[in-house]
């Protein structure tokens, strides 16, 4: 095995590690920010819904809501304090970061980091086309 071939082999692990720790960092994560959007959209159909027609569907919305940011809660906090978990995550993820700048560089960083967002953001709109 060659330079390159053991320097590909690197890239490659490091763009693992990378996914599967972001992957598992963005399902807390997501729901804090999914958080933010849900509030909003709660207080646009409350507004918007003067007749009352949605009430049903929009109690159902609340629930969800609720319901969500509760499951966020318990997976990133420990009553007041970090799960060890999540604090794990975010530890390893600022490692392996470090670590592909330390082999590749800023330019690879950036790279492994968009590869990543076009991924996910494809898998998104490939889900989106099944239904």
């Amino acid at each position: 095995m060659d330079k390159q071939d053991k320097k590909n082999l690197k890239k490659r692990y490091l763009v693992w590690l990378y996914k599967t720790t972001k992957e598992s960092l963005d399902r807390i994560e997501r729901k804090f920010t999914q958080l933010q959007i849900d509030k909003f959209i709660l207080k646009e159909l409350i507004k918007e819904d003067k007749l009352k027609k949605a009430q049903k569907f929009i109690e159902e919305f609340k629930l969800y809501v609720t319901n969500k940011e509760k499951d966020g809660s318990s997976l990133k906090y420990e009553g007041d304090k970090l799960n060890p978990d999540y604090y794990f995550l975010t530890l390893k993820l600022k490692a392996v970061e470090k670590t592909v700048l330390k082999e590749f560089g800023s330019k690879t960083l950036k790279e492994i980091k968009s590869l990543y967002e076009k991924e996910m953001t494809g898998r998104i709109l490939k889900s989106t086309e099944q239904k």
